[in-house]
């Protein structure tokens, strides 16, 4: 059974205050076009649909206009919700859509069955598993008590009836342990979103959304597709594609990609500004691609951002990297606080003031304390 696995759309997602529904408009007619070829017998779209909890009218008509171009190929599609996402919007006439092979997660309610295909090897069954945090499934398994997202998540798939003789595949939106991470997801603080890989052993496939790098999680059978797009600087050099999933009697996992090319690509560019304005250097290349240009010059350039995008137009972050800028601790202590966590920079705040490290009892309260007042962010 060959599946094609996407994840993390972002509809309505803006770069440096640019609108991006341009560009994914078009990559959409170039995910349908690989459908097309592909010939896929499902379509797995494992979260975060839209950028935000409400999204841009735009932003769902475009999703709308994909749905309905998907029920015309007559092609199974899985949807579930992301942390970006309502569940709640997202699942509004999820029955109804049903009977045109469009199903979408409904809001956790503790009770999870699966939606089954068959192919020459049997059935396959495919258990819709939105993003999840420990409160929710305390709401319905209260006598469990989950604390963490491992234990959350290991709760709510231990009440579903996986078989694991059979051929199961799981969508789900989490930050799972060993992944690589970028400065555009929105992960929780001190780490305490992570989710052990081990909690997915009974299922032949984990369709993963969350992380925008396409990557696998200790082994092919668990793994995030990515974004379609490059939605950060911190993404420029990933190479984006959706993942093509082919499961063939149990145990057997072919994984491949096909590559994802955009109307403009988001690249990172360094250089003197002599430099970068020569038309040596940008003759040939890509100049209307969203850039992020790093000076090398000592001195600032008056007017850079205007002057550059005369030959760069969609130009959308300007720095310099000079003996000012390496020197200035200001700004380098700015950067190292936004790099850590609050449970990190409590930590070192704690140790100046007493001498001493937090003890594990002090982290742990600190981490549920943390993760309590997380519970209430959207």
């Amino acid at each position: 059974m060959k599946l094609i696995h996407l994840s993390d759309l972002h509809l309505g997602k803006r770069v440096h205050e640019v609108s991006m529904l341009p560009e994914q408009v078009l990559i959409l007619r170039q995910i349908l076009d690989i459908l097309d070829e592909e010939q896929p017998q499902a379509l797995l779209i494992c979260g975060d649909v839209y950028d935000k909890t409400v999204p841009s009218g735009e932003a769902v008509t475009v999703f709308d206009d994909f749905l309905c171009r998907l029920a015309q190929r007559k092609l199974p599609v899985f949807i579930i919700s992301g942390n970006h996402d309502s569940p709640e919007r997202l699942a509004f006439g999820g029955r109804l859509m049903d009977a045109s092979g469009i199903h979408f997660s409904p809001v956790f309610s503790g009770d999870i069955q699966p939606i089954s295909l068959r192919d020459e090897y049997g059935p396959v069954h495919f258990w819709l598993l939105p993003f999840l945090k420990p409160a929710h499934v305390r709401r319905f398994y209260p006598e469990e008590a989950p604390e963490t997202y491992t234990d959350a998540l290991r709760v709510a798939i231990g009440r579903m009836a996986v078989d694991p003789t059979q051929r199961n595949v799981l969508l789900t939106h989490q930050f799972v342990a060993g992944a690589a991470t970028c400065e555009s997801e929105e992960l929780s603080v001190g780490g305490t979103d992570c989710v052990d890989a081990e909690v997915f052993s009974d299922f032949d496939y984990v369709a993963l959304g969350h992380l925008h790098g396409p990557q696998n999680v200790l082994s092919p059978r668990i793994r995030y597709c990515g974004t379609p797009l490059k939605y950060s600087f911190s993404e420029a050099h990933q190479h984006k594609s959706v993942t093509v999933a082919e499961l063939g009697e149990k145990g057997d996992l072919q994984i491949r990609l096909r590559p994802l090319t955009p109307l403009h690509d988001l690249r990172e560019i360094r250089g003197a500004y002599q430099e970068v304005t020569a038309k040596s250097f940008y003759e040939g290349t890509p100049t209307e691609d969203y850039l992020h240009i790093t000076l090398t010059d000592e001195e600032d350039v008056p007017e850079a951002m205007g002057r550059l995008r005369a030959i760069y137009p969609n130009l959308l972050k300007l720095s310099y990297d000079n003996t000012r800028t390496r020197s200035n601790t200001v700004l380098d202590t700015a950067a190292d606080v936004q790099r850590k966590s609050p449970l990190e920079l409590f930590g070192e705040l704690y140790e100046k003031q007493n001498n001493q490290p937090l003890s594990p009892v002090q982290r742990q309260y600190l981490l549920e304390l943390i993760e309590s007042i997380w519970e209430d962010r959207p």
